[in-house]
């Protein structure tokens, strides 16, 4: 099989292309060039896709001895991501650029450019397993629960799973992967995991907005639409946030207060207590499946709203008009724009964004 490998220049890319060399397979790495601030160094950064990042990984290619290439996906990734990242908090919604870099670069565009050239698979470090079911092939979760990345895989349609290979699925734990990397000599074995949103390094979100989006002033409200406090642009907040609100009048039983909704057109920010946060419902227009499509419309399951949350049971309906997700005990500040993974006992059945929500608590209550 001839194989693209993404390599991140990450000990868990390394060690998926070293795997699938192993496997006998005709390997070929490449690393994505998001940005094209190319003096961008890791220094001060928490993020990934830096300059040291590609040579890193071009590093490992060579002791591979597999070709390697760095294709400039910086364009798309700024239309697809970015673009998307920015016109979402406009909106009042909170994104996960992660899945969306996922479903628009990684799985779409790079197995696109694979496939075109010749490739019968695009193979990456994350943790996720395939399974050969009866509807045909699956997304599992990773053997390894806690480094299980299959919600942020879950954009992923049939196509592209027949294209896909997860070598580090079935690894028990990431430091079996780290001593792997060790014992084959590879310079990144102990290099610190990435984190945070990668084109925004420093991990300051609301001050990326701020520069993007402009300031605005706007008022903070309470669920009886008294204002409580000022801030300079909605965009900033997302629901469930406690910190940062600067509210001048407290609340009548002296309890924090966190956001429970933002309004963008108003520019307005609704706050109230945790238990207001209790959501009952989660609903969508916008969904795909893992896969093939459920046999049934209403069916059980659990639903995963972030991608280090734990799975609530539920009860999806599904509609040609999208899905709806009632879950068997309130989840905990869901915010428009998130994705509802649903999961039927390990695998991944698909999902949806979130659009709607029912609170146990009515914001107008």
């Amino acid at each position: 099989m001839r194989v693209l490998a993404a390599m991140s220049g990450g000990v868990d890319s390394a060690v998926a292309a070293a795997r699938a060399v192993d496997a006998g397979h005709e390997v070929v790495g490449v690393h994505l060039a998001l940005s094209r601030a190319g003096g961008t160094l890791r220094t001060g950064s928490r993020g990934c896709c830096t300059v040291e990042d590609a040579l890193d990984a071009r590093r490992v290619a060579d002791l591979l001895g597999i070709p390697f290439y760095v294709w400039d996906f910086s364009e798309r990734f700024r239309d697809d991501v970015i673009e998307d990242f920015i016109s979402e908090y406009r909106a009042g919604r909170t994104p996960n650029p992660c899945l969306r870099c996922n479903e628009k670069i990684k799985f779409a565009a790079l197995l696109e450019r694979a496939i075109e050239l010749g490739f019968d698979a695009v193979c990456t470090g994350h943790y996720a397993s395939l399974v050969d079911g009866a509807g045909g092939l699956e997304l599992h979760r990773a053997s390894d629960s806690a480094k299980d990345q299959s919600y942020v895989l879950g954009v992923l349609n049939a196509e592209q799973l027949a294209h896909t290979y997860f070598p580090l699925g079935d690894t028990p734990s990431k430091a079996l992967v780290r001593a792997e990397a060790a014992e084959r000599g590879i310079t990144v074995a102990q290099k610190p995991d990435s984190h945070d949103i990668c084109f925004i390094p420093d991990g300051d979100t609301r001050g990326w907005l701020a520069e993007k989006v402009g300031t605005a002033v706007g008022d903070v409200v309470d669920r009886n639409g008294d204002v409580v406090g000022t801030h300079e642009g909605a965009h900033a907040f997302t629901v469930g946030q406690r910190r940062g609100l600067r509210l001048g009048v407290p609340a009548p039983d002296g309890k924090p207060r966190f956001v429970l909704e933002v309004r963008p057109v108003s520019n307005t920010v609704v706050v109230g207590p945790k238990e207001a946060l209790a959501i009952t419902e989660i609903a969508g227009e916008r969904f795909s499946w893992a896969g093939a499509a459920p046999d049934a419309s209403d069916f059980a399951c659990e639903v995963q709203i972030r991608a280090h949350a734990d799975p609530v049971p539920a009860r999806a309906h599904v509609s040609d008009g999208g899905v709806r997700v009632v879950p068997d005990v309130p989840l905990d500040g869901v915010a428009p724009g998130q994705s509802a993974v649903i999961y039927v006992g390990t695998r991944v059945l698909g999902q949806f964004t979130i659009d709607t929500t029912v609170s146990a608590v009515p914001v107008d209550a």
